[in-house]
């Protein structure tokens, strides 16, 4: 039996802004939804992986999220880190750096945060 990763879901409470976010922020787009009559999924991609972020968003919602201490995180490489990162300090959605490894977080809409890591990690694979 093996398992493979296939989603990681945010609860959005503005759908539209968060979609906005995700393509202007990370270049993901739609390539799945489901519309029901309680909410909505849309599954974003990135055209070069299977692995898709999963944003849902229940129409009946109006407060914002409990995030917790935000102990978790979404990580992406960025092929051109400086062009990414220069987004997004335009943008304004760096809320943390770490230069000494050569990371940085944005925020979401919602607040969570997406880890920003240079293509070809910053951390060695563990092997067996």
């Amino acid at each position: 039996m093996g398992f493979a990763f296939n989603h990681f879901n945010f609860n959005v409470k503005d759908l539209q802004k968060s979609l906005d976010f995700y393509r202007e922020a990370l270049g993901l787009f739609p390539v799945r939804e489901s519309d029901r009559p309680d909410f909505t999924i849309v599954f974003l991609g990135d055209g070069k992986t299977g692995f898709r972020l999963e944003l849902t968003y229940l129409k009946n919602r109006g407060e914002a999220y409990d995030l917790g201490e935000l102990e978790y995180h979404l990580a992406m490489t960025a092929d051109n880190f400086e062009e990414a990162r220069a987004l997004h300090e335009k943008m304004g959605c760096i809320c943390f750096e770490n230069p000494d490894m050569g990371i940085y977080f944005i925020e979401d809409p919602d607040g969570y945060w997406i880890e920003i890591v240079r293509d070809g990690s910053y951390m060695q694979e563990r092997t067996k």
